[in-house]
């Protein structure tokens, strides 16, 4: 591998501490500028992503919610979160909960996308970014196009995850303190008072910060992994394909945020750190980490009630919607990451629209929007009459009948009905 005369140079030991504080101080920026957009999104339309988890009427209406609602809020782990809640407060059922993680899926990589934009000005590095960006998105593409048919016909996810529920159900849950978030929420808290809570400014604001931090942390990211910590990025970190992955799992579950960690990998493709194939089991891996926190809260939910209360019968349909999106995860991996060929298509798939971006920088805007906003939302309001059937198998606590009667805190008794699944 060639370098260039600069890369040469030696950093002395007080550069290198300045650079690598430097480095946290725009991380920290960049961090902050994932935030406030994603909380912008919130501001505008996290309203309307609820709303639109509840209009589920068909699986395939509920994979594109799940897109188009994920776009909004810019975060899988809200949507899932926030569908099992519905799930576990009997607003939502298992057959329009499973479609809306798997879109979720899809939805949380136009963060990625988005991050792309901020190399828009500089021809090589944009091409690298926006496909370092998006084959996380053509991997949960795939994904979706082979596994939701088979899931409709064969409940090939929903079947294992209605089978692991029994055991978890009743385990408990923990709530995790993202150590990012304990950084940027608080500076996105400042900014977001300071704009009056409006959701423009507030996207602008994290939009500006994006570019700026991005536009340092290429050339900090350039000047510090020179010689052995390149080294230890290509042999070890991103060298063998199951470590990348595990260590896109356990980065992900740390920061509780999938937007975070895959994110974080455009710059260093942009930069030419690294490479497309190198960071896919890493995004892969992020795709698993994400899906932790969903089920940490359906096993909190589920261990809230009662045994035999509705409460508790509807934590166990959150836990199987929770594991569900796992499962998706699980068997994508499993399909598109051993086999060469298959893993070779979202890669290259990726490379490609990375080569038509810099052709015109309006493609990938276009991109954005239309993937991410437009087909999913002309889908919706297409579709959302037509009648499908499926019917999920639910663990065997849920086929039970809920007891017809049961007592409330208050002493009055009250009728309960079955869970629907």
């Amino acid at each position: 591998m060639s370098t260039s005369p600069t890369s040469k140079q030696t950093l002395t030991p007080d550069s290198q501490a300045i650079r690598f504080l430097l480095l946290v101080l725009v991380l920290v920026m960049f961090f902050t500028s994932l935030e406030l957009m994603g909380e912008s999104f919130k501001l505008m339309g996290g309203g309307l992503a609820e709303t639109l988890l509840k209009m589920t009427s068909n699986p395939f209406v509920g994979l594109f919610i799940g897109i188009l609602a994920t776009s909004l809020v810019q975060s899988s782990s809200t949507t899932t979160t926030l569908t099992v809640s519905l799930v576990a407060a009997g607003v939502l059922d298992i057959a329009g909960a499973i479609p809306i993680v798997m879109g979720a899926n899809i939805g949380t990589s136009v963060t990625n996308t988005i991050v792309s934009l901020g190399s828009v000005t500089r021809k090589e590095e944009f091409r690298r970014a926006m496909a370092g960006a998006t084959v996380q998105d053509f991997f949960n593409f795939l994904a979706v196009a082979v596994l939701f048919p088979l899931e409709l016909m064969f409940q090939i996810v929903s079947r294992p995850a209605a089978y692991f529920t029994e055991s978890l159900a009743n385990i408990g849950g923990t709530q995790l303190l993202s150590p990012v978030k304990q950084v940027t929420e608080p500076i996105a808290g400042l900014v977001i008072a300071a704009s009056g809570e409006s959701g423009v400014i507030v996207m602008l604001a994290g939009l500006g910060l994006l570019f700026l931090s991005l536009k340092f942390l290429v050339s900090l990211l350039k000047s510090l992994v020179l010689g052995q910590s390149e080294r230890v990025l290509h042999e070890y970190i991103f060298g063998h394909p199951v470590v990348s992955m595990l260590l896109g799992v356990a980065l992900t579950f740390l920061v509780q945020s999938s937007s975070i960690t895959t994110s974080l990998t455009v710059p260093l493709v942009g930069a030419g750190i690294l490479t497309v194939t190198q960071i896919y089991p890493f995004v892969l891996g992020a795709n698993i980490g994400t899906t932790m926190t969903a089920i940490l809260a359906a096993l909190v939910l589920s261990s809230s009630g009662a045994p035999g209360t509705a409460e508790a019968l509807q934590g166990i349909a959150a836990v199987k919607v929770a594991l569900a999106h796992l499962f998706f995860n699980l068997y994508g991996i499993a399909i598109f990451l051993p086999i060469e060929r298959l893993r070779r298509i979202p890669i290259r798939l990726a490379e490609k629209l990375g080569d038509w971006a810099i052709i015109n920088r309006a493609y990938a805007v276009g991109y954005i929007g239309v993937v991410f906003f437009v087909i999913p939302l002309v889908t919706i309001l297409s579709t959302r009459n037509i009648e499908m059937s499926y019917d999920p198998p639910k663990p065997e606590l849920l086929e039970q009948r809920v007891p017809a009667s049961a007592t409330t805190s208050e002493g009055e008794t009250e009728r309960l009905t079955p869970v629907k699944g």
